[in-house]
């Protein structure tokens, strides 16, 4: 498939796209737009439900197979390795001390599942196959990383890296319940469920996605407004630099492992994203004194927006080559 680089500009004009731009603006503009919060986690569980259960209908209708296998496998040490990345990156690029750099970095080797779950909407608008298992792939990358991070910060103080309680909150996250346990479901239930549902999981499903991107825009933008004074050049430079590293990780993966040209740009988003919502939340449990102004501004204000609008069109690039 040839693709131009007007092409894949197109990608910036996707109503989903233009939402998120006009959150942005509007925070910026200090407006009293809002989402209800009840109705942002209602969208949440929406979107994750209706992802999750696609990709388990997917793979109920093709199989598993030892591609499957890899990609989780890729998932996992993907996310185990790509903190040592970032961490390496943020001490060359800014000041910030072993623990803060630590907690910085969990957030680049987990995951982004709204990034994901656009990256998903944009090629089934261009009718671009994909695995469906990468949801799977998506739900493994959530904990690694944050062993990773853990372990940076547990090596300088002794200390352990895991306790029950950090255990039973990570495992039992709901987006990581709800995505798995949907996609389990879908797979049990195969076409045959997807017929069911149809109405409810595909039908909606972009408009849900407009008004939830038009929510983190806002989300976004005032995360921006309120930490901007512990952002420096260095941390904006690695907000917007590591996703594109992070790519090229797993594109490189996705070639190893055989991915078609929808999977490897998946799997690219994912490697790239860094998660605000997982990872912000074990930080606060586990290293409570790490600056949360640092690590939410940077995943959320800045490379989440990166993403979505000048990354995901490289990507798409990159994949197609």
């Amino acid at each position: 498939m040839e693709l131009s680089f007007a092409a894949l500009a197109g990608n910036l004009l996707a109503p989903t796209i233009l939402f998120f731009v006009l959150g942005l603006i509007a925070a910026f503009a200090k407006s009293d737009l809002s989402i209800p919060e009840g109705a942002a986690k209602v969208m949440s569980i929406y979107l994750l439900l209706a992802i999750g259960f696609k990709g388990g209908a997917a793979v109920g209708e093709s199989g598993i197979d030892s591609t499957l296998l890899a990609s989780l496998g890729a998932g996992i040490v993907l996310s185990f390795i790509l903190p040592f990345i970032a961490y390496a990156l943020i001490r060359v690029m800014t000041r910030l001390d072993t623990l803060n750099a630590s907690a910085v970095a969990g957030h680049y080797g987990s995951i982004s599942i709204v990034t994901f779950v656009t990256a998903v909407s944009l090629i089934e608008a261009r009718d671009i196959a994909s695995e469906g298992y990468l949801v799977a792939v998506a739900a493994v990358m959530e904990v690694p990383a944050i062993m990773s991070a853990l372990w940076m910060v547990a090596r300088t103080r002794n200390a352990p890296v895991f306790d029950a309680k950090m255990l039973h909150h990570i495992l039992g996250n709901g987006s990581v319940v709800l995505l798995v346990g949907s996609f389990v479901i879908g797979m049990i239930t195969g076409e045959d469920g997807m017929q069911e549902l149809h109405p409810f999981i595909v039908v909606p499903f972009t408009g849900v996605l407009a008004v939830f991107l038009l929510d983190m825009g806002l989300s976004a933008g005032k995360s921006l407004l309120v930490n901007r004074h512990e952002l420096s050049w260095g941390l904006f430079g690695f907000g917007c630099l590591m996703p594109i590293v992070g790519s090229l990780a797993g594109y490189a993966i996705a070639l190893l492992v055989g991915l078609s040209t929808g999977g490897t740009f998946l799997l690219m988003v994912l490697s790239a994203s860094a998660s605000y919502i997982a990872v912000p939340a074990a930080m606060r449990l586990a290293l409570p004194e790490a600056k949360s102004g640092i690590y939410l501004s940077l995943s959320l204000g800045i490379t989440f927006p990166f993403n979505l609008t000048l990354g995901m069109p490289l990507y798409f690039y990159i994949a197609n080559l």
